[in-house]
C-alpha cells in the first residue's frame, strides 16, 4: 500500500511552517504565560495570545476568507462593534460623582493627554504617514478600546501591535508609572494631603452628566461621539437606578463577551507576514514614550497645581490622568500611601482617572477630525 499520499498529507502543516510562524508562536505562548502565569491582564492577555497561536498554525483557513477570524473582524472590528460593546460596560463601571465634586480635575485628565500629540508629531518626523502617526500616538492614553477604534479608522494594517501595545503596557502601569512618579516629586508632594469634603453629587447631577456630555462632545467633537455615546450610555445604566438589570449585564456578560472575541480577533491579526517587521518595533518603543511622556505631563500639571494651591494638591494624581482605569487611579492613592499610611487620595486620584477616560475619548476623536481634515 501506498502511504505517501497519506504521509504527505498529515505532513502538509508541518511543511508550511515558517520560521516567521514559530517567532510569532512562541510570543503567544509569551503573551499566554504573562496572563496565566504573572496575571498581566489576563482577561485580554489570554485571548489575544491563544489568536496569536491559532493564526500562525498553517492551512487552518480560520483567517482566510469565510473563516472565523476573518468574520469576527469584518463584523466586530471593521464596524467598531467591539471596542464600542467594551465602552458601554466600562461607563457602567465608572462612578463619576468624585469628578462632578471635583470638577477642577477634568484639568488633570486633560493633562494626561499631551503625550499623545507629541509622539504623533515624533512618528510623523520618522516618516510615519500621518494617520498611522496619530494612531501610534494614541497609545499612550493606555486606553485599548479607543486605540483599536482610532486604529481601525486609520491605520488598519498597524492593529495588531498598536492593540497589543495598549493592552500590554496598561498590564505594566504599576510597573512603569512608580519609577516616573517618584523621580518627579519629592517626598514632601508626596505626603501632601488633600482634603475630601466634597459638595454632595444629587442623582439627577448624575443623570444629567451622561446626556451633556454627549450632547455636547457629539457637537464640539462629532468624531468622538460613537465612543463617547457608547461610553455615557453605560453610565446612564447605572446611573438611572431603573434598568439595574440591564446595567449589570453591560458589566459582566456584554464586556465579557465582547473582550474575549476582540482578543481573539486582535491576536489573529498577529500573522507573522504582518507582525514580524520593524514597524512593530518601533510602534512599540514609540507606544512606550507617549505612555511615558502622557503620565510626565500629568505629573508636571499636577505639581503645578500643587503650587498654585500652596501645597492643596497632591501632584501624584496627575499620573492618574491617563485612562487606564481603574488601576491608574488606585496606583496614585497606594504610592501616596506608601510615605504616610494617613494619607487617603483614593477620590481624588479617581477624579483624575475618570476626567483620563473622558480625555482618552476626546482625545481619539481630535485625531481622528485631525487626519479626516488634513487628507
Amino acid at each position: 500500500m501506498d502511504y505517501s499520499g497519506l504521509i504527505a498529507e498529515l505532513t502538509k502543516g508541518l511543511a508550511n511552517l515558517q520560521a516567521g510562524n514559530l517567532v510569532m508562536l512562541a510570543a503567544g505562548g509569551l503573551l499566554v504565560w504573562l496572563a496565566v502565569a504573572k496575571g498581566y491582564e489576563p482577561i485580554l492577555l489570554l485571548p489575544i495570545g491563544v489568536g496569536c497561536l491559532l493564526a500562525n498554525i498553517p492551512l487552518t483557513g480560520m483567517t482566510g476568507e469565510g473563516g472565523l477570524f476573518a468574520l469576527l473582524y469584518q463584523v466586530g472590528l471593521r464596524t467598531e462593534l467591539f471596542p464600542l460593546l467594551i465602552f458601554i460596560g466600562v461607563g457602567a463601571m465608572i462612578d463619576f460623582s468624585p469628578l462632578l465634586a471635583m470638577p477642577k480635575l477634568a484639568l488633570l485628565g486633560a493633562a494626561g493627554q499631551l503625550g499623545i500629540f507629541g509622539v504623533l508629531l515624533l512618528a510623523a518626523l520618522l516618516r510615519f504617514p500621518l494617520n498611522e502617526a496619530a494612531s501610534i500616538g494614541v497609545i499612550g492614553a493606555i486606553d485599548g478600546p479607543t486605540s483599536i477604534f482610532v486604529a481601525s479608522q486609520l491605520a488598519p494594517r498597524l492593529l495588531a501591535p498598536i492593540a497589543v501595545a495598549a493592552y500590554s503596557y496598561m498590564s505594566l502601569v504599576p510597573i512603569i508609572q512608580p519609577p516616573l512618579m517618584r523621580l518627579l516629586t519629592t517626598k514632601a508632594e508626596r505626603r501632601i494631603r488633600m482634603a475630601y469634603a466634597p459638595r454632595p453629587v444629587s442623582q439627577r447631577a448624575r443623570v444629567l452628566f451622561p446626556i451633556v456630555v454627549t450632547v455636547l462632545a457629539g457637537i464640539l467633537v462629532p468624531a468622538a461621539t460613537p465612543l463617547i455615546s457608547m461610553l455615557m450610555l453605560g453610565n446612564l445604566l447605572r446611573e438611572s437606578g431603573v434598568v439595574e438589570r440591564l446595567s449589570q449585564s453591560a458589566q459582566t456578560e456584554i464586556i465579557n463577551v465582547a473582550t474575549l472575541f476582540l482578543g481573539l480577533t486582535i491576536g489573529s491579526t498577529m500573522s507573522a507576514a504582518s507582525f514580524l517587521n520593524w514597524d512593530t518595533v518601533s510602534i512599540l518603543l514609540l507606544g512606550l514614550l507617549a505612555f511615558a511622556l502622557d503620565t510626565v505631563a500629568g505629573l508636571l500639571f499636577g505639581k503645578l497645581l500643587a503650587a498654585i494651591s500652596r501645597g492643596g494638591i497632591n501632584p501624584l494624581i496627575g499620573a492618574a490622568g491617563i485612562s487606564a482605569f481603574p488601576m491608574a487611579g488606585r496606583l496614585a492613592a497606594r504610592l501616596a500611601q506608601e510615605e504616610d499610611l494617613d494619607n487617603f487620595l483614593l477620590m481624588h486620584a479617581m477624579g483624575a482617572n475618570t476626567a483620563g477616560q473622558l480625555g482618552s475619548v476626546m482625545a481619539g476623536g481630535v485625531l481622528l477630525a485631525l487626519v479626516s481634515g488634513l487628507r
